[in-house]
């Protein structure tokens, strides 16, 4: 199989691929109908153009495996497919392990890193509000290993949740030990917690997507209900302790203009956002990296950052 990493300007490819999103437009140019596709496989995303609307571009609906035959283009910086002809993939004409994209970290790994910071936390309340949840409900921990971070944006595969969850929290784990006046029980439980509810927010693989309570909801509120639910089924649980962490996840996004409802007011929500923020920032880093398609030392603009990415090589 030619997986999207592998894309070089200038190719013809002829591969199957997941649709993930389909939208028609007309262009203003011409005035004539053309879809824009979103094309993933287990190693990236692409997107595809269909200007020539004709019978060779056969029938076909998001969630669709098709298969393409294009031309890898450049726009924008960015590698995109030249669509000439295109049709709905007959049943045993692709492997479904190739269009789901993972993390290359042991999952198995990291989940025994995660009881083991489940482990290190002292105050007995939030010790069994951690194990209750994560270890106990064994629905949330396998869902936990296999779920995405986000749809788009960062770690947005298959056991990213995870991934995310445990660098965010090594992070917190720094930061508790090189910081005065930091209370490390609630960073670790408030780190370990911060994305629970993304299993609620977005759909499984294949085709990730927002669910109803995702978009009217959000995980951050979510995720503040679940605990203060879990915390009432814990008997002798301080309220104030129970306040502390659920404030910690409704303002771990730190700003009110990044969907957060309160700003951080304890030092372990400020540095659990410092945390958060850091860690999803970085891995936009990486993948614009990794997948620049441009030679010398810029990887091209990064329009989730905002910047053009400049590569450290001298």
């Amino acid at each position: 199989m030619r997986y999207i990493n592998e894309l070089k300007e200038g190719e013809r490819v002829i591969e199957f691929y997941l649709c993930k999103q389909r939208q028609s437009n007309k262009s203003a140019k011409t005035g004539k109908n053309y879809l824009s596709l979103t094309l993933i496989d287990k190693t990236g995303m692409i997107n595809g153009k269909v200007w020539d609307i004709s019978r060779d571009i056969q029938s076909f609906e998001e969630g669709d495996y098709i298969k393409v035959d294009a031309m890898v283009q450049t726009f924008n910086n960015d590698l995109q497919l030249n669509i000439k002809k295109l049709r709905k993939a007959r049943e045993g004409e692709y492997d479904e392990a190739n269009y789901i994209p993972t993390t290359d970290k042991d999952v198995d790994g990291l989940f025994k890193k995660l009881t083991a910071y489940i482990d290190s936390v002292k105050e007995p309340h939030i010790n069994k509000l951690l194990n209750n949840i994560f270890i106990k409900n064994t629905d949330i921990a396998e869902a936990f290993k296999k779920h995405t971070a986000a749809k788009a944006m960062h770690h947005n595969y298959m056991g990213g949740l995870i991934e995310h969850t445990i660098s965010v929290t090594e992070i917190c784990d720094f930061f508790a030990s090189h910081y005065d006046c930091v209370n490390r029980d609630v960073l670790i439980a408030s780190a370990l917690l911060h994305d629970i509810a993304k299993l609620k927010e977005l759909s499984d693989f294949p085709n990730v997507d927002y669910t109803d309570d995702g978009e009217l909801i959000g995980h951050i509120v979510m995720g503040a209900e679940l605990i203060g639910k879990e915390a009432d089924n814990i008997e002798g649980f301080p309220h104030e302790l129970r306040s502390i962490i659920q404030h910690n996840i409704l303002a771990h996004h730190g700003e009110y203009d990044y969907g957060s409802p309160k700003l951080p007011k304890t030092l372990e929500a400020f540095l659990l956002h410092c945390a958060d923020d850091t860690d999803a920032k970085v891995k936009m880093f990486e993948n614009s990296l990794e997948s620049s398609a441009l030679n010398g030392h810029w990887a091209g603009y990064n329009k989730m950052l905002a910047r053009n990415i400049r590569k450290t090589e001298f």
